[in-house]
């Protein structure tokens, strides 16, 4: 009778936490075949949960003294999950590569519809920015600050404009420096803002990228009134493209974050958070990478190369770059 017993509790101790361990031996099974890199974000997460908990389920059924076999199934289990969690160390330019090649292009494309909202509102901003400039010149005072202008405004001299845009002078160059730098400092810090502040239900997010697309349209609008809207363009593109993008990805990293506040959908509000928080994070990490990138070719490039037909050139190439980027590479591997 005492062997009919213990054979019964151990039946009951199986169906009640089968689903996990079956869960966990799956993991582990596709981690022994192809390793860990063939796991998503959200079974990364998983693992060492499902591993505390088959560790708990064989500290219970050692105390209750269940059957051999149900014992020995959970200590090899325990034993492969183990090595799975704590036993792989992948090299850091392997976890670099992994990130580059696989999970930020994968990241871009999950949260396409933020990204290409948060996209929205910056064109919107410089659409709008351009066409009021257009239409009222003293407008460009209440989109561009003083500092930003930096005497680039409605009072300068078309050719005070033109030089600071093609001249090879040291002194104009080193003004356009200035400039520059300040444009890529103000674009760095809008894109933390908008994915910080997308705490605050995602509002801020749509007005920070609505207002920096209006500095960006005024200072078109201006250019383009003195005739010089091709040397403008020609200047931002090569690096703007790059820049622009980083802080869309940005937005939408606050955008997402919004989301996993507003609409927890079936996991508590603050694990939610916890997920898809660390999926934003990565499309943050993905634009402070881009606009690194955006420097470098602003602070090379620029400076070497006055010919139109090169800058506009190296936007083309840039942009085709980053569309197949982002849609070539290697999916996040699924269950």
């Amino acid at each position: 009778m005492a062997g009919i017993a213990e054979s019964v509790k151990s039946v009951r101790f199986r169906r009640e936490r089968r689903a996990s361990w079956d869960e966990l031996e799956a993991l582990v099974s596709r981690i022994e075949k192809r390793g860990l890199a063939s796991l998503s974000t959200e079974q990364l997460t998983r693992l060492p949960v499902l591993h505390r908990g088959v560790l708990s389920s064989l500290s219970v059924a050692r105390s209750i003294s269940l059957d051999r076999n149900l014992l020995d199934y959970l200590e090899s289990l325990t034993a492969r999950s183990y090595f799975c969690v704590y036993g792989t160390r992948r090299p850091l330019l392997e976890t670099i590569a992994d990130f580059f090649l696989r999970r930020f292009p994968a990241r871009v494309r999950r949260f396409r519809w933020h990204v290409a909202l948060s996209a929205f509102f910056l064109a919107a901003g410089v659409l709008a920015g351009f066409l009021l400039t257009r239409a009222d010149p003293d407008r460009y005072y209440a989109f561009v600050t003083e500092e930003m202008a930096q005497g680039r405004d409605p009072t300068a001299s078309t050719e005070e404009l033109a030089e600071v845009l093609g001249s090879g002078d040291e002194d104009q160059e080193g003004a356009l420096t200035a400039f520059a730098s300040f444009l890529f400092t103000h674009n760095s810090r809008v894109g933390m803002l908008c994915f910080s502040l997308g705490f605050a239900a995602g509002l801020p997010v749509f007005y920070l990228l609505l207002t920096n697309g209006l500095v960006l349209g005024a200072m078109a609008a201006l250019y383009a009134d003195r005739g010089l809207a091709v040397e403008f363009w020609g200047w931002i593109l090569p690096h703007g493209l790059t820049e622009l993008f980083a802080v869309v990805l940005c937005g939408a990293a606050g955008l997402v974050i919004a989301q996993g506040l507003l609409f927890p959908a079936r996991h508590g509000r603050l694990a939610n958070l916890a997920l898809q928080g660390r999926a934003a994070g990565q499309l943050v990490l993905g634009g402070v990478v881009l606009l690194a990138i955006a420097a470098l070719i602003e602070g090379y490039f620029r400076q070497l190369v006055q010919a139109e037909v090169v800058r506009y050139s190296l936007a083309l190439v840039t942009a085709a770059g980053w569309i197949l980027y982002f849609t070539l590479l290697p999916r996040e591997r699924t269950p």
